[in-house]
């Protein structure tokens, strides 16, 4: 009767030990389900959605037709107006993002399309990366043209505002200074350690006003050893900024320049220069003068001072806002700074 009742409990205890490991690999279970539920919604909308690599290649040709054709559209109030964006990436989709092979004539009948009653809704719903395309000119190219206003001169020499609707984006050298430049973006460089270009070299005179391409904000300014002093603005809208490098020795920026200042597209911010690729400040180890212009895209703040940063090719935007230059004036001959001749207003400064 003792041995019966020992195997009796020997079974029970059995069962138990089973039934407790079976309790605990369901906790376990769903304790995992849970983390992998919650990182992903975490991360739902940031990490695994935001765009982390633009390939920008579209031809000054493309920026210039197209944006012409925005900004007439406007400014005669056709019936049918365009959006430059919402054209270039349409083409992109048709091209796989190549431009090379871009022709007048394809904006010419898609204009034709468009005119006989499709919408670019209609034409692009089926391709598949359209949106893509979208958001990442948009980001680059987002501010270049809108509403405006820019001081002129009359006939009887007085100034007036007038109120424009165009391109809104400056050349990054001041109207009336020569300069060069090659698509030198992705070339090696080895100062510091083996690195690609990440920007366009614009060779100048030393002395040569710097232009804000876009309006924005000062976000950083002072010494870096690779780009000596040097500007960094982001745009309002925060997807990008602006990297200006290698300025002047002893009096790098414009008068009144400082981190946190709202500087306006056109706006005198610094002066050409030479200066870098040092650890000490104010050193000219450079061997030829030039402006270094960068644009970094941002789709999330992560990808701010990270491995993950976006720096587009500038070359073709260089070529396109080659029309579009702020002419400039010595207005201190003590220190001998410069600023824009005719005053700019854009609703998003005052926003």
């Amino acid at each position: 009767m003792l041995i019966r009742s020992f195997k009796i409990s020997k079974k029970i205890l059995i069962l138990f030990i089973l039934f407790v490991i079976l309790f605990v690999g369901i906790l376990l279970f769903y304790s995992l389900a849970n983390d992998i539920s919650n990182d992903a919604n975490e991360n739902n909308g940031t990490e695994n959605t935001f765009i982390k690599w633009v390939d920008f290649n579209i031809t000054s040709e493309a920026l210039n037709l197209t944006s012409k054709l925005d900004i007439d559209s406007h400014n005669n109030n056709d019936d049918i107006t365009y959006n430059w964006i919402e054209l270039l990436s349409y083409f992109a989709c048709k091209n796989g993002g190549n431009f090379k092979n871009f022709k007048k004539s394809d904006l010419n009948s898609l204009v034709k399309q468009l005119k006989e009653g499709e919408t670019i809704s209609d034409l692009t719903q089926n391709l598949k990366f359209y949106d893509y395309y979208y958001e990442s000119y948009s980001a680059v190219l987002g501010n270049f043209i809108g509403n405006y206003a820019i001081e002129t001169t009359n006939e009887d020499g007085t100034k007036s505002l007038k109120e424009n609707y165009g391109l809104k984006a400056f050349l990054p050298i001041a109207k009336n200074y020569s300069f060069s430049h090659y698509d030198d973006f992705g070339n090696s460089r080895s100062y510091g350690f083996k690195r690609t270009h990440l920007g366009n070299d614009l060779m100048g005179s030393i002395g040569t006003p710097i232009i804000a391409v876009e309006s924005g904000i000062v976000e950083n300014l002072g010494w870096n050893q690779y780009g000596g002093w040097r500007i960094g603005i982001r745009s309002f809208d925060t997807k990008r900024y602006y990297y200006y490098a290698h300025l002047r020795k002893n009096h790098p920026y414009a008068e009144n320049i400082e981190e946190g200042k709202i500087i306006k597209a056109g706006d005198v911010i610094g002066y050409l220069g030479m200066t870098g690729y040092s650890i000490k400040e104010n050193v000219n180890n450079i061997n030829v003068p030039h402006l270094h212009f960068g644009m970094q895209l941002i789709f999330d703040e992560s990808q701010v001072d990270s491995p993950n940063e976006i720096w587009i090719d500038v070359y073709q935007i260089i070529e396109f806002l080659k029309k579009n230059r702020s002419e400039v004036y010595m207005n201190n001959k003590e220190t001998k700074d410069y600023i824009r001749k005719y005053e700019f207003y854009e609703d998003a400064i005052f926003e």
